[in-house]
């Protein structure tokens, strides 16, 4: 199985050369085009784990697995602009639940709630858990970019910018700079990320961009 992406840092597409009696699973949607005899089957991935990734994470109830019957190619892109990182999987991986896009089905998927604190914000902050051994694809709103945590280094991310890290990396979500500052500053929450490990860190924060676009629908006027 071959992973290309084009046209990164702001509108990438995934590109997966599949061999006879390979399997990609991805999100619902996110295919664009198929090349040659594939086989589309759409699955929970498990009922417990389905229910959790949709009713916690916000995420789509079901999978697709797309298995191929002759040497082929597959097609995938996100919903938002930004970019797709393809990232070898070791064991367990935290991505933030709006960043899955497709992974080999030796990958899997589960939720992971981020703690909460969360509730106040407004934001929330549930993550997919990637285990087990094999290549995925995330992608991010925005540029993409990693930074390898030594033992004991921390870095703090808004929790808007996550797009995921290792599971070996130690996660705390809290308030930036207090109550006051998260009610009145334009700030939510973040989280402090110690190290060692891979961070992956979005350019551009979705959550901050929807409101931003409500904000500048017009109101109803209509008379009481």
């Amino acid at each position: 199985m071959l992973f290309k992406t084009d046209f990164r840092g702001s509108y990438a597409i995934l590109f997966v050369e599949l061999e006879i009696g390979e399997t990609i699973v991805a999100e619902p949607g996110a295919m664009v085009s198929m090349e040659g005899d594939i086989e589309v089957n759409t699955s929970t991935g498990g009922i417990f784990k389905a229910l959790k990734r949709a009713f916690l994470g916000g995420e789509h109830f079901f999978l697709n697995k797309y298995i191929s019957h002759s040497k082929s190619k597959i097609s995938f892109a996100p919903l938002l602009p930004g970019d797709i990182e393809v990232i070898d999987i070791k064991n367990g991986f935290f991505l933030q639940s709006t960043s899955y896009l497709a992974s080999q089905e030796t990958i899997s998927i589960d939720t992971k709630f981020g703690g909460f604190k969360t509730f106040f914000s407004g934001e929330g902050f549930f993550l997919l858990k990637l285990s087990g051994y094999g290549k995925a694809a995330i992608s991010a709103f925005g540029g993409i970019y990693h930074k390898e945590l030594e033992p004991g280094e921390t870095i703090t991310v808004d929790t808007g910018h996550i797009v995921g890290f290792d599971e070996t990396v130690k996660y705390s979500v809290r308030t930036f700079g207090g109550i006051k500052s998260t009610l009145f500053g334009g700030e939510g929450l973040v989280v402090d990320l110690v190290g060692p490990g891979r961070v992956y860190i979005q350019t551009r924060n979705s959550p901050a961009f929807i409101n931003w676009i409500r904000n500048l629908l017009p109101r109803d006027t209509a008379s009481k």
